[in-house]
C-alpha cells in the first residue's frame, strides 16, 4: 500500500493540465458572451429582448449537450466529447465572419453552445475522479478557481478587444484560444477511459461481493442544482447586461468590474476549499449569499468607479464560496459512476441560471433601467437562502452525505491509486464501526 502522502497528493501534472484546459475553455467563451451584446445592439439595432437570446439560446443548446454528454462519459467516450466538441466549438467561432444579420449569429451560438457543452462536461469529470477523496472540497475548489477566473477575466479581455481591434479581431482571438486545447489536452487523452457503467465495484454492505453499477438520476441534486441555478440568475445579468449597464450610469469601463471580481475570487478560493472539508457547504453557502446580495445593491448604486469596485469584490467572495462548495456537494453525493452526471448539472443549472438572469432580469430592465435590475435581482439570493434554510430544517441538519464509492475513479492510469483509496477507505470504516460497537 502507498503511503497516506502519496494518497492525498494533490498537484499531479494531470491536474495542472486539467485546470489549464478548463480554464482556456471558459476563459474564451466569457471572451464573447459579455461584449456580444454590445455588439450585436450597435451592429444590428437589436432590442433587449433579441440581445436576451444570444444568451439563452446558447445556454440551452449547452444544456442539450450534455445531457447526451453525461451518458457519453459514462461508456468511456470521454475522448469523443472533448475533440469534437472543441471542433464544433471552433467551427462555429470561425463561423462568426460571415454572419451578416441576427437570425445566423443565432444559429452559430447555438451550434457552438452543443460543442461547449460536449468539452465542458468532460474537463471537470477527470478532475473529480483524480482529486484525493480526503482533499475533495479543496481540490474542486482549486479546479472551480479555473472556471471563476476564466469568467471574470475573459468579458474584460473581450470588451478591451471588441473596443480596440473589433469583433473580428475577437472572433480570430476565442478560436486561438480553442486551438490551444487540443496540445494541452492529449497527453490526458492518452490515458484510456473506461465504461464505468460495465465496471463491477464492491458494495459495503454485501463485502466481497459485487454488483453492476448503475446510474438512474439521483435525486440529491436537486436540491444543489436549484441553489445553483439561482446563484447563476445573478451572474446572467452581470454578464449580460453589465457593459450596458456602465453607459446608463456613465462609468468609464464597467467591465472591470469582473477584474475586481476575480481578484476576491482568486482570494478567498483557496480557504473556501479548506472551510468546506472542515465544515461543509452550510459555512459557506450562508455568508457567501449575504456577501453576493451586499455586492449587488452596491453596483446598483455605482456612480463611481470606485463603487464598482467595491461591488465587485463583495459579489467576487460570495460568488467565490458559493461555486466550488456547489460544485463539490454535488460530486460527493452521487456515485463514481454518476460523477459525469453530477458535473452536467452543474454545468446545465449554471448555464440555465445564467440563461435565464439573461431573460428574467433583461424583461425588468427593459420596464424599468439596468439600476433597478440589479436591485431586483438580489430576491433570488433570497430565495436561495430561503430553500436552502428550509431544506436544511426539513432534513434534521446540513451536513452533506458523502457517497460510500467516492474513492473509484474512471481513469485507467489512475487504477492503482484508485483501488490504494479503496482500501483505505474500507479500512476507516470498518475502525469506525469498531468504535461504534
Amino acid at each position: 500500500m502507498k503511503s497516506q502522502s502519496a494518497q492525498v497528493k494533490l498537484w499531479t501534472t494531470d491536474f495542472i493540465l486539467l485546470m489549464l484546459c478548463n480554464f482556456l475553455l471558459f476563459l474564451q467563451l466569457h471572451m464573447i458572451v459579455s461584449p456580444l451584446p454590445s455588439y450585436v445592439q450597435d451592429r444590428f439595432h437589436a432590442n433587449a429582448f433579441e440581445v436576451s437570446l444570444f444568451t439563452c439560446l446558447f445556454a440551452l443548446s449547452a444544456i442539450a449537450a450534455r445531457l447526451y454528454s453525461a451518458k457519453a462519459l459514462e461508456k468511456g467516450l470521454r475522448n469523443a466529447m472533448i475533440y469534437i466538441g472543441l471542433t464544433v466549438a471552433l467551427l462555429a467561432t470561425l463561423g462568426y465572419y460571415f454572419a451578416a444579420g441576427i437570425a445566423v449569429l443565432l444559429l452559430l451560438r447555438m451550434v457552438f453552445g452543443i460543442g461547449f457543452g460536449m468539452s465542458s462536461t468532460a474537463f471537470p469529470t477527470m478532475a473529480s475522479d483524480i482529486v484525493p477523496v480526503k482533499r475533495m472540497g479543496e481540490g474542486m475548489g482549486y479546479f472551480g478557481l479555473s472556471t471563476s477566473l476564466a469568467m471574470s477575466m475573459g468579458p474584460i479581455i473581450g470588451v478591451t478587444v471588441l473596443q480596440g481591434a473589433g469583433f473580428v479581431t475577437l472572433m480570430l482571438c476565442t478560436a486561438g484560444v480553442i486551438a490551444v486545447i487540443y496540445p494541452l489536452s492529449y497527453s490526458l487523452t492518452r490515458k484510456k477511459a473506461r465504461r464505468v457503467n460495465d465496471e463491477v465495484v464492491p458494495t459495503p454492505s454485501v463485502g466481497t461481493a459485487g454488483t453492476k453499477v448503475k446510474t438512474p438520476f439521483n435525486r440529491k441534486l436537486i436540491l444543489p442544482s436549484i441553489l445553483n441555478c439561482l446563484l447563476s440568475i445573478t451572474y446572467g445579468g452581470l454578464v449580460g447586461f453589465i457593459v450596458l449597464y456602465g453607459k446608463e450610469a456613465n462609468l468609464a469601463n464597467p467591465a472591470l468590474f469582473f477584474l475586481f471580481n476575480a481578484l476576491a475570487v482568486l482570494l478567498v478560493r483557496p480557504f473556501a476549499g479548506r472551510i468546506y472539508d472542515s465544515k461543509g457547504p452550510k459555512a459557506l453557502l450562508i455568508p457567501g449569499a449575504i456577501f453576493i446580495a451586499a455586492g449587488l445593491i452596491t453596483l446598483s448604486y455605482a456612480s463611481s468607479m470606485s463603487i464598482l469596485f467595491v461591488a465587485a469584490f463583495l459579489y467576487g467572495i460570495g460568488y467565490g464560496s458559493i461555486q466550488s462548495s456547489m460544485q463539490t456537494w454535488m460530486i460527493q453525493i452521487v456515485s463514481p459512476s454518476q460523477r459525469g452526471m453530477a458535473n452536467g448539472m452543474f454545468l446545465n443549472t449554471l448555464d440555465l441560471g445564467i440563461a435565464l438572469g439573461a431573460l428574467l432580469l433583461g424583461a425588468i430592465a427593459s420596464i424599468t433601467s439596468y439600476t433597478d435590475m440589479y436591485r431586483y435581482s438580489i430576491v433570488f439570493m433570497i430565495l436561495f437562502l430561503l430553500i436552502y434554510l428550509i431544506q436544511g430544517k426539513r432534513n434534521g441538519g446540513f451536513a452533506v452525505p458523502v457517497h460510500p464509492l467516492l474513492t473509484h475513479t474512471h481513469i485507467a492510469a489512475q487504477d492503482s491509486d484508485r483501488h490504494d483509496h479503496s482500501e483505505t477507505a474500507t479500512e476507516e470504516n470498518t475502525t469506525a464501526q469498531q468504535k461504534d460497537r
